[in-house]
């Protein structure tokens, strides 16, 4: 870099001059007079920086001169040394856009993958109504299509995983936002083909999402250190959260304007927007990227997951541990009350609560907003509590038993509250607590098993999934035969298990290397 300006230097100590010039004392002190070209490294307070410098006329009985260096013995602090003699090399010349730190810059690439992700989840629940309404679909066959997304979605749970952890996340999450995406944008001409048709693309569709969260998961193991890590991951998952709020906030506005394919056509696009970004911007770890400042890449290694690639995956060794199941059944707990909720939600409204459609669908937008809110404020506070000194576990346990037991609490008041708008403050508070969970057992796999990160949500996003499955399905059942406080009393039961589990065996330590 050539500035125009001038620089003065504020020296820490004396500088370092080295001549260029080879030429002996005598012949400097025959001519009295020479032209040397020097190589100066100063010291500041606050920057090193190197330039050259031609000085011209200069006596020499002014220099105690050798062969090898020149030293000055007066500082340069009144010194100003014109700019078309320097030639420097200063860290401040970098844009504030290149200084960004580059893990957070995949936290955000997984937060918006995130968000295009459960944009895409949610349009079929808006666009379900014109489509039934054009193909003639029945109830059951509705509660079929809307199904079909989980055959898909359970199958990848722990392939995306193993794949993650043994290639690479970064072409694992590229593949599944690809593939999903395509899904997406196939679902018109699928519905148009025939039911079949349909049914395998919703199910293809779950295939690409399922991969998402244990390559995610891979991903952050390697790029955040520990003591980032619970509000990288609330910022990454408040993307499905805001995700579901774009999707249920414009899918009715296209729908109006453009017809329903509409939907599916302009939110499958946007994926391979994400794409070109991704492919430049992204690695799987920090030793991969040839552009990771050496300070950040320090401070990440001495913090994150071992660099050497995964070469066999240890089940026996994985499965032979506690803290393992109390992930594995704690999301199992966890999911159950949290689907329920999210699914069944509109229908207490309109039953209950007697809002009409359009009110169920306004509502329903506040849960994902608050935990979106919650989500990363509880980052922010685990975060904090671990650099203040606070064991991983203990803040761990902390904050998955908010996570548990906020959310039982609020639901055991439903019961008792009589205006519509305290259930919802309610129904509000519990999803709000609930997202205290991403600060728990969601970031807990990084903690006791960075390299198996990607497997280890794998296999407890299965059991989790599963009990969305089991749920949805036996709050049909309990409804059918009892009543609403029923639903919620299972819910609430099954987080106590969660926090007794939790609390008992959990851990913030690693425990497989």
């Amino acid at each position: 870099m050539s500035a125009r300006t001038f620089f003065t230097p504020v020296l820490r100590g004396p500088p370092d001059f080295s001549v260029r010039n080879k030429v002996s004392r005598a012949e400097l002190q025959q001519k009295g007079l020479c032209r040397l070209r020097l190589r100066v490294r100063v010291y500041s307070r606050e920057k090193n920086c190197s330039f050259r410098v031609s000085v011209r006329d200069v006596k020499s009985e002014s220099y105690n001169i050798s062969e090898d260096s020149v030293k000055f013995e007066e500082a340069l602090d009144d010194v100003v040394l014109r700019s078309e003699d320097l030639d420097l090399d200063l860290e401040s010349s970098v844009p504030w856009w290149e200084q960004f730190p580059k893990r957070w810059v995949i936290v955000i690439l997984c937060f918006s993958a995130f968000l295009l992700c459960n944009m895409d989840r949610v349009n079929m629940s808006i666009a379900i109504l014109p489509m039934s309404a054009e193909f003639n679909w029945n109830p059951a066959t509705v509660g079929l299509i809307q199904s079909s997304f989980f055959w898909g979605y359970l199958l990848t749970q722990i392939a995306g995983g193993i794949l993650a952890d043994t290639v690479g996340g970064k072409s694992v999450l590229g593949f599944g936002v690809v593939w999903w995406s395509i899904a997406t944008a196939l679902t018109p001409i699928a519905a148009k083909c025939g039911l079949p048709f349909l049914l395998v693309v919703r199910a293809f569709m779950g295939i690409g999402e399922g991969v998402a969260m244990p390559a995610m998961n891979n991903i952050l193991s390697k790029w955040v250190p520990v003591a980032e890590r619970s509000r990288s991951l609330a910022l990454v998952y408040s993307g499905m959260y805001l995700g579901s709020v774009t999707g249920l906030a414009f899918s009715p506005f296209l729908i109006h304007q453009f017809g329903w394919p509409s939907v599916f056509y302009s939110f499958g696009s946007l994926g391979t927007v994400w794409f070109a970004v991704w492919l430049r911007k992204a690695y799987s770890s920090p030793i991969e990227d040839p552009q990771l400042r050496p300070e950040e890449k320090k401070l990440i290694s001495t913090s994150c997951a071992s660099k050497e690639p995964v070469k066999t995956i240890p089940w026996g060794l994985i499965l032979s541990k506690p803290p393992v199941w109390a992930l594995i059944v704690s999301h199992f707990c966890h999911n159950w009350g949290t689907f329920i909720l999210l699914t069944w939600m509109p229908t207490y409204y309109n039953q209950v609560l007697k809002f009409n459609l359009t009110e169920s669908g306004l509502f329903c937008v506040l849960p994902w907003l608050t935990m979106a809110f919650s989500a990363n404020a509880g980052g922010w506070i685990a975060d904090t509590l671990v650099s203040k000194g606070l064991s991983v576990t203990t803040v761990r346990k902390i904050m998955q038993s908010i996570g548990f037991l906020g959310p039982a609490f609020f639901l055991t008041q439903l019961s008792h509250v009589n205006s519509p708008a305290m259930a919802v403050l309610c129904m509000a508070c519990s999803q709000g607590t609930d997202a205290f969970s991403q600060s728990g057992l969601y970031s807990n796999h990084q903690d006791i098993a960075p390299r198996y990160s990607g497997v280890l949500l794998g296999l407890s996003n299965t059991a989790g999934v599963l009990a969305g499955v089991l749920g949805t399905a036996a709050t049909g059942y309990i409804l059918q035969h009892g009543s609403w406080d029923d639903v919620f009393k299972v819910s609430v039961g099954l987080y106590l298990v969660g926090t007794v589990v939790w609390n008992l065996f959990s851990t913030g330590e690693k425990i497989i290397d």
